[in-house]
């Protein structure tokens, strides 16, 4: 029988996802088919999954905890908030739907809830257990009406819920008890426990303060007791929607080999880079200006973008554009992802205002090509074998390179130097220069060890053969994360909990 339970939280970031992969990790050892489930999430970081639908990473992340594929049904709406103030792009089941403000998305909140649970039904056919997450927090009792993804998507289902609290930010008492007091009874009711969570210190020093609290529940009748304390754990694996590194500042570590990524405003899909970190001969960092892009750096990095015109036209204005354009002349490597890849090319159009008001922007002419936007979006995972490898990528042919594309434009010009098998502009070298539509690139391990140890030859150091495995990484974090979760949260509370 189909059984589930939903994490929810006294605010944004206090670690609902992450700790919904902890659990979905535990109930997958303790040998259940389990998956997650988040009806709506915000981000900018998003994946393609096997049937070429668009979802966010974060359940990507929990699906890979328990052993699951990854499918959009389980997070089947995603926002991805674009150019425009208060604008989102709506993604239904995989599939861009279109762009809506607040106003308009939640005006259609009953259509959302049936889509939510839809696909809810789908996933709950399939798996024994669901680990439900919800976003921001349940008391934004001005928008219940409208909820679908904390009290309303636990009301939809009847799933218990267990509320978390982050002591990080001060505060953790009050938080916990004001969002169980501010909740209707039936709201309140479904709250059958909650943790505490990133604790630093002596757990003892906070007995007196969970025992005060408990009474004070207890004294309106509502019986909601502590589920266990997670000590604070840095556990490596990607955020949600938020950079995993610093801006540059004058105390980075010496590294051989240093990487720059420009940090636009709309940045989306940070976890093409999360690979990168991996690696002791790596230093890299985010670059918000042109002082700060110097020749230190041997690649430069593009990211992708949800508005590239106008991410373009900033970094024009803040004078990196150009500074880009005199290190490439120098020799250093640039490589474009995405949006990236579109602006090394010689324009981009959205005459359609497909991502924003912007029409054109010349781009940075260092590529043949030009992108023009169109409202169809390109999603599919790719498996690709590199041939006719020139330039800095010389030597990499009949490698393998997996990843999946994500975008509206449709780049046409000078194909001549794509590296792929079948041609097209899915991956192109041109000396120094590099430009792919793939994300996931540095996950392809042989790939990005080759590119970083021809660097190290031109700056005269040893090769390195360490060929770093993210999946071996993950799995080892994602059991790290199992066995904190099990040894300061009571289990068996948590079993009963499950409905």
């Amino acid at each position: 029988m189909h059984k589930k339970i939903m994490l929810q939280g006294t605010g944004s970031s206090v670690g609902k996802s992450i700790l919904t992969a902890g659990l979905c990790r535990i109930f997958a050892q303790d040998g259940y088919k389990v998956a997650p489930f988040k009806s709506q999430n915000m981000a900018l970081n998003s994946f393609v999954d096997i049937d070429g639908k668009e979802m966010s990473r974060a359940q990507v992340v929990q699906a890979e905890a328990c052993n699951a594929v990854p499918r959009c049904f389980m997070n089947p709406i995603l926002l991805k908030p674009t150019g425009g103030e208060d604008c989102s792009q709506v993604i239904i089941e995989g599939v861009p739907f279109k762009n809506m403000n607040a106003q308009e998305y939640y005006s259609n909140s009953e259509k959302f809830k049936k889509i939510a649970l839809k696909n809810y039904n789908k996933l709950k056919k399939e798996f024994e257990i669901c680990v439900l997450e919800g976003a921001g927090s349940p008391a934004e009792i001005n928008l219940r009406d409208v909820d679908l993804v904390n009290m309303g998507m636990a009301e939809l289902v009847n799933a218990p819920v267990v509320l978390i609290g982050d002591i990080e930010r001060g505060g953790v008492f009050a938080s916990i008890y004001g969002t169980i007091m501010l909740l209707d009874e039936a709201d309140r009711n479904r709250i059958k426990g909650y943790i505490i969570n990133k604790f630093r210190g002596d757990e003892a020093l906070l007995e007196s303060g969970i025992a005060k609290m408990d009474a004070a529940l207890k004294k309106h009748g509502i019986d909601v007791p502590c589920l266990g304390v997670i000590p604070y754990t840095k556990i490596n694996l990607e955020k949600e929607d938020s950079y995993t590194y610093d801006s540059l500042s004058s105390h980075q570590p010496e590294k051989d080999i240093n990487i720059a990524v420009i940090k636009f405003d709309k940045l989306s899909n940070s976890t093409d880079f999360t690979s990168l970190l991996m690696y002791d001969d790596v230093n890299l960092q985010y670059i918000e200006t042109a002082d700060q892009l110097n020749e230190s750096f041997d690649i430069i990095i593009l990211p992708g973008s949800k508005n590239a015109i106008y991410d373009f036209s900033l970094i024009k204005e803040r004078k990196i554009a150009q500074k880009i354009k005199e290190l490439a002349e120098m020799g250093k490597i640039i490589i474009g992802i995405h949006s990236g890849f579109q602006m090394l090319g010689k324009s981009i159009k959205d005459l359609e205002q497909v991502e924003s008001s912007y029409l054109k922007i010349e781009g940075l002419g260092l590529l043949d090509i030009t992108t023009k936007m169109e409202s169809k979006k390109y999603t599919q995972q790719v498996n690709k074998v590199l041939q006719h490898c020139t330039g800095i990528l010389e030597g990499f042919n009949g490698m393998k390179i997996n990843g999946y594309e994500i975008h509206q434009g449709v780049t046409t010009g000078d194909d001549s130097f794509s590296v792929v098998e079948d041609g097209g502009f899915s991956l192109i070298c041109r000396d120094n220069i590099i430009g792919t539509y793939i994300h996931g690139i540095f996950d392809s391990p042989k790939f990005t060890r080759k590119l970083l140890n021809k660097i190290r030859a031109k700056k005269g150091l040893s090769p390195i053969f360490d060929f770093m495995s993210l999946e071996t990484h993950k799995e080892k974090e994602y059991k790290r994360l199992a066995k904190v979760m099990r040894t300061h949260l009571d289990m068996d509370k948590i079993y009963s909990i499950l409905k």
